[in-house]
């Protein structure tokens, strides 16, 4: 059965038309969400997606707009049905996610006092894939972000490439397409000003035509509508819609 992609959001950090750019992945009976920003609440809320329907999170990295909808999340299933969340994350992100972002909010004396009093924390590592569910598989690549802070890109059931926030790795692309079989790239994309720490259009524009026709563009900013028809072979994703993959 293939995966199906929905798009909570598919804005940048600072879009305010989009929502923030995480997702719902549909593998069979299993729904993953790949990041839980800000706007992730309201968004399923937007969609009729109730938090109990979600079997697992994922986090590619701990900016605001992949983390900030966390405390929520975990408040919402330990005060409601009681059942934690599980939680996929990278070994070297669970220190700083719960230090540097969710202790603030989230610690209560004797009753809250880790990560692990309100997620089902199953860790994750470079170059070791793990089977989420019988259909689903993810293998972590750690891509450049932020200097200092580690990221990561996913890539599920040896296919489909999910780039999160990253800047251009033309060469990594060109791998999984032609080494890896890499059938469908989503990717990240700023559509104006330097690309310090995320990837340009005028970058992915450089890619070959066979790497275009295979890439969906999300974590654009409010100008997107006016790029259509100026994204070469590529398209963009938009919030909301089901896609097949």
């Amino acid at each position: 059965m293939p995966l199906r992609l929905q798009m909570l959001g598919t804005g940048g950090a600072f879009a305010k038309r989009y929502f923030n750019n995480n997702a719902l992945l549909y593998a069979g009976d299993f729904t993953l969400l790949i990041d839980c920003g800000i706007t992730a609440p309201m968004a399923l809320h937007a969609i009729g997606k109730p938090v109990e329907d979600i079997d697992a999170v994922l986090i590619t990295h701990i900016h605001g707009d992949h983390v900030g909808g966390l405390e929520e999340l975990a408040f919402r299933r330990k005060f409601g049905s009681g059942r934690k969340p599980i939680l996929y994350v990278a070994e070297n992100l669970v220190e700083p996610l719960w230090e540097n972002t969710l202790k603030g909010g989230l610690s209560q004396d004797g009753v809250i006092a880790s990560l692990h009093d309100v997620f089902d924390v199953r860790l994750l590592a470079e170059d070791r894939p793990m089977q989420l569910a019988p259909e689903l598989k993810v293998e972590i690549i750690r891509t450049p972000h932020i200097p200092g802070k580690p990221s990561y890109s996913l890539y599920f059931n040896d296919e489909i490439f999910y780039s999160a926030d990253k800047t251009f790795q033309p060469k990594l692309l060109e791998k999984l397409v032609r080494e890896r079989g890499c059938q469908r790239i989503l990717h990240e994309v700023q559509l104006t000003g330097r690309g310090e720490v995320h990837t340009t259009l005028e970058e992915l524009l450089t890619l070959p035509s066979e790497i275009q026709s295979q890439t969906l563009l999300m974590h654009y900013g409010d100008e997107m509508e006016t790029f259509l028809g100026a994204i070469g072979e590529m398209e963009f994703l938009r919030q909301h819609e089901v896609y097949t993959l």
